[in-house]
């Protein structure tokens, strides 16, 4: 890992700062830290870099968040997520930088794409009458439920199969899995806690999960480490400017900055 500059260290520590606003508000910023993460080092090794952060920003979120999880819609995930992170695995094992950060940006906004097109179905379905997107019923204060207006169980199962193989298989590969599960969160109805309690606990299992194959897979080293020491309290300051703003933000606004972060930061992985 070459020695970065006084920029892309500034870059870093801003990367660091959205880790922790990331985990206690909007989750769509995420994808900001793994883009900044992939500017200034190898895709591999900012996914190495990043990891420790991560977890950080986990256990700081589940703290925070821990009573408002929804843990019928975590066991759903877990086992498609598990075969997820063994796919991306291989892949990481495989590729070179420039395919795997490639694959990533086209996969998340297949995604984006994914979720835009069945809000407007939607829409035209209640004749056009949801005009936020938000969910309707429960408030944001109850303790992770999805709204009654939330997809039937048998497709919140496909939906559970087929999101939690797509973000098991880009947390693996970039630490991207972020987009994944909030567009699996946002189309099954959650209010803005269940969505943070469920993420929260979500991101920390499965970052505790990918760690061993990191280590294996060499993409955390001793460089890795030394750089994460000089800006892990970045995360709790980002944590921290986060808790505050969560309160100010709505739902509908909440759901457009994670698509508009989510989407720019996929866009940002082509290159």
């Amino acid at each position: 890992m070459t020695d970065p500059g006084i920029l892309q260290i500034g870059a870093l520590v801003a990367a660091a700062l959205l880790v922790g606003v990331s985990k206690m508000a909007v989750s769509g910023v995420g994808a900001i830290s793994v883009a900044l993460f992939a500017a200034v080092l190898p895709a591999k090794q900012s996914t190495g870099a990043l990891l420790p952060l991560l977890l950080v920003g986990d256990v700081l979120a589940v703290s925070a968040y821990r009573r408002h999880a929804d843990w019928p819609a975590l066991l759903r995930l877990l086992p498609s997520v598990a075969a997820g992170v063994l796919l991306g695995a291989v892949f990481v094992a495989r590729v070179d930088d420039a395919v795997m950060r490639r694959t990533i940006g086209v996969l998340l906004l297949t995604i984006v794409a994914h979720y835009l097109w069945q809000r407007r179905r939607t829409r035209t379905a209640s004749g056009g009458s949801d005009t936020t997107g938000a969910p309707k019923g429960r408030t944001d204060t109850e303790c992770g439920t999805a709204s009654p207006g939330a997809p039937t169980a048998r497709t919140q199962h496909g939906r559970a199969l087929a999101f939690g193989l797509v973000a098991g298989f880009a947390t693996m590969v970039a630490n991207a899995g972020g987009p994944a599960m909030s567009l699996y969160l946002l189309s099954a109805g959650f209010t803005m806690l269940g969505f943070l309690g469920t993420a929260a606990w979500f991101f920390l299992i499965v970052n505790l999960v990918k760690l061993p194959f990191s280590v294996g897979l060499g993409l955390i080293d001793r460089n890795a480490l030394v750089l994460d020491a000089l800006l892990v309290l970045a995360v709790p300051v980002g944590a921290f400017l986060g808790r505050a703003a969560v309160n100010r933000i709505d739902q509908a606004l909440f759901e457009r900055l994670v698509l508009v972060f989510t989407t720019l930061s996929s866009v940002n992985l082509l290159r």
